[in-house]
């Protein structure tokens, strides 16, 4: 497979700044949620921000570990469709790259939205690791977001049962339902119809749903640094 002669910007996008991105109302609205999450961070455990190549990056524990699951997760989706849109694939069609746009400022708008919330709290930027995609291929990308956004919404469906704070269970429900219309239209540019096929939906019509130990595991494929997930709850 080729590997891109340029090199990925390895802390994600650092140039969108959040209110030109999502509008000054939702920031906004983001930074409250920022202060809630702040002031309740003092009663739970603190992250070890420490990259350290025995342990990688420790995540924390209780909630805020968990949004710093989610917060790894978005970093590691808005570095690759920034990418992608930076160095667009061969025969992209101008509606491809409006949705395509679109999806890497929902991915950015994602992963500032947790930067802010967690504040002091929250974990460095990661480094990610894209040399296995070819970013001129169409298969390539595509199959390559097809992953990450099957990955994010069984992550969300997974973690939810872990969160014990009411108003970031309901913030994680807005967020994969967002990333769950990604995928289907990911799938549909694939392979007309498969939006949700049996691959992602069960027989009851649920949605899988993985442990971020499972998640974290095939992410770790895209990323440089290591992350330690041993403090997460687990039940």
């Amino acid at each position: 497979m080729q590997k891109e002669k340029w090199q990925l910007p390895e802390n994600g996008s650092e140039g969108f700044i959040l209110p030109q991105q999502v509008g000054r109302r939702k920031f906004l609205t983001y930074m409250g949620f920022a202060a809630s999450v702040a002031g309740a961070s003092a009663l739970l455990t603190s992250c070890d921000k420490d990259d350290d190549d025995n342990t990688g990056v420790n995540l924390g524990g209780g909630d805020i570990g968990i949004l710093n699951y989610a917060y790894a997760l978005e970093q590691l989706e808005a570095a690759f469709y920034t990418q992608v849109i930076a160095s667009q694939y061969t025969g992209i069609s101008a509606s491809e790259l409006a949705l395509l746009t679109d999806i890497r400022d929902h991915e950015v708008a994602h992963r500032e939205f947790f930067r802010a919330a967690l504040a002091g709290n929250a974990i460095g930027s990661l480094q990610v690791d894209f040399s296995k995609v070819d970013f001129s291929s169409r298969t390539s990308v595509l199959n390559t977001a097809k992953a990450f956004e099957d990955l994010g919404v069984a992550a969300y469906n997974g973690a939810g049962k872990l969160i014990t704070t009411k108003a970031y269970l309901e913030l994680a429900g807005k967020i994969v339902s967002v990333e769950a219309r990604h995928a289907g239209y990911i799938r549909d540019l694939l392979s007309n119809g498969s939006f949700a096929d049996n691959t992602v939906v069960d027989a009851q019509g649920l949605d899988l749903a993985k442990s971020p130990a499972e998640v974290l595991r095939t992410a770790s494929a895209f990323l440089k640094t290591k992350i330690n997930a041993s403090n997460l709850p687990t039940s």
